[in-house]
């Protein structure tokens, strides 16, 4: 992706803030949690590159990102981070609401620009059909 991406140092640029949103929401979500967040996006969106990068970090961490245990605060981010990509002007209040509950009005703003720049990346990387990594071979979700 970042290959691709240094074709437009512009663009390069854009998309690699994503770092610095992620460092944002990690300070007041956590990592799982914010983890959760964009692997929701990126398996709503279909990307196959960012979906298998966020199972990595889950399976490097213990998890079993096909049987996860969530509790609710984690199930309303991963609804909000699927609503976000399905029709931001349809989330539910109940679902925003919980996800949100707690924030400040900076964390709130911070989570939605992560999520949107999430879903950019997603639709970066789909559109231009942007190979997957090889070091990614191995956490790709298995077919059934």
């Amino acid at each position: 992706m970042k290959r691709t991406l240094a074709h437009s140092p512009q663009a390069l640029f854009a998309l690699m803030r994503w770092y610095d949103l992620h460092a944002e929401v990690v300070e007041f979500l956590g990592p799982r949690a914010t983890t959760l967040f964009a692997f929701a996006i990126s398996t709503q969106t279909d990307c196959l590159i960012c979906s298998t990068f966020f199972r990595r970090w889950l399976i490097e961490g213990g998890e079993n990102p096909d049987d996860l245990q969530l509790d609710d605060r984690e199930r309303a981010l991963i609804a909000l981070g699927r609503h976000l990509v399905r029709d931001a002007n349809a989330i539910p209040d109940t679902v925003f609401d919980h996800a949100t509950r707690g924030l400040t009005a900076a964390q709130v703003v911070a989570l939605t620009a992560f999520g949107g720049l999430m879903i950019a990346t997603n639709v970066f990387n789909n559109a231009l059909k942007v190979d997957l990594d090889e070091y990614l071979f191995p956490f790709r979700r298995e077919l059934t």
